[in-house]
C-alpha cells in the first residue's frame, strides 16, 4: 500500500503563492519514490492554479477541504461536489476538527457529506479524533468508535472500494507542537482499524489510516514505519516546500 502525504494548507496562500510553492514541491520530489502519493488541499481561490502544475505529474492529486453536501442551490458561500470535481479534485477532507470546532459540524451533518461525497465519485479522507480532555478521561476509544460509526453510517463495502480514508487527528496535537507517542498513535491506529474490519470486513484491511497532528520533518521517520500508518495529513509544515518536501521523501 503506498503511503499518502497529504498536505492540508488551510486558509493560507495567494494564487501566486500557491503556483510558486508546489512549483517548487514538484521540482523538488520528482521523480516520486515509487511507494509515494501526494495529496495537495488548497484553498478553493487555488484549486485550478494548483491542478495546472500538479496534473501531468505522476503521483499527485489535487483535494478540496471540505463541500456542502448538496447538487446546487443558495447556500451561500459554499461549494458543491460537482465544482471541485470540475476543477481536477479527486479528494476531499470532511470533518475536520477545525469544521467541528469553529463551524459547529455534527457528526450526521458530517455523515451526510460522506454519502453525498462518495455518491458523486469524490474520494474522502473523514479525519476523527479526541480532544485532550477526552484522552485524559480515557474515552479515546468511545471517541473514535462514535465518529466513526456516526460519521460512516450507511456505508457498504461497496462504496469505499479505493475512496475511502481515515484520518487519525488528536485534536489536542493540531498546530500545538505536540505529537502524539508512537504507543498512542500505534493504539488509535489499530482501534480504528479493528473498527474498520468490523464494518467493512475485509475491505476495511485496505483502507488507509494517516495520522495527523503536528507532522515536521524530525518526527515524520518516526511515524510512517508504525503499524497501520499509511500516510500522514500535514497541516503548517506542508506550507514550506523545503520542508514538506523532507516529509514526502522520507
Amino acid at each position: 500500500m503506498k503511503k499518502l502525504i497529504a498536505g492540508n494548507w488551510k486558509m493560507h496562500k495567494t494564487q501566486k503563492e500557491a503556483v510558486e510553492t508546489v512549483t517548487a514541491l514538484v521540482e523538488m520530489v520528482s521523480p516520486l519514490p515509487e511507494d509515494r502519493e501526494v495529496l495537495i488541499l488548497p484553498p478553493y481561490t487555488s484549486l485550478s492554479s494548483v491542478w495546472n502544475v500538479i496534473k501531468d505529474k505522476q503521483g499527485f492529486f489535487l483535494g478540496g477541504q471540505n463541500f456542502y453536501p448538496a447538487e446546487k442551490g443558495a447556500f451561500t458561500g459554499e461549494i458543491s461536489a460537482d465544482m471541485l470535481l470540475d476543477v481536477g479534485c479527486s479528494f476531499s477532507l470532511v470533518g475536520h476538527s477545525e469544521r467541528r470546532k469553529y463551524f459547529k459540524e455534527t457528526d450526521e451533518f458530517i455523515n451526510q457529506k460522506v454519502l453525498f461525497g462518495l455518491r458523486k465519485g469524490l474520494k474522502i479522507i473523514l479525519c476523527i479524533g479526541e480532544e485532550l480532555k477526552e484522552r485524559k478521561e480515557g474515552k479515546v476509544f468511545d471517541v473514535l468508535k462514535t465518529q466513526l460509526l456516526k460519521g460512516l453510517k450507511g456505508v457498504s463495502s461497496e462504496d469505499i472500494e479505493n475512496k475511502l480514508c481515515i484520518a487519525y487527528e488528536p485534536v489536542w496535537a493540531i498546530g500545538t507542537g505536540e505529537v502524539a507517542t508512537e504507543d498512542q498513535i500505534q493504539e488509535a491506529h489499530s482501534l480504528i482499524r479493528d473498527l474498520l474490519i468490523e464494518m467493512f470486513d475485509d475491505k476495511g484491511k485496505n483502507i488507509k489510516i494517516l495520522y495527523g497532528g503536528s507532522v515536521s520533518p524530525e518526527n515524520i521517520k518516526t511515524i510512517l514505519p508504525i503499524s497501520n500508518v499509511n500516510g500522514v495529513l500535514v497541516g503548517g509544515a506542508s506550507l514550506e516546500p523545503e520542508k514538506f518536501s523532507k516529509i514526502i521523501l522520507a
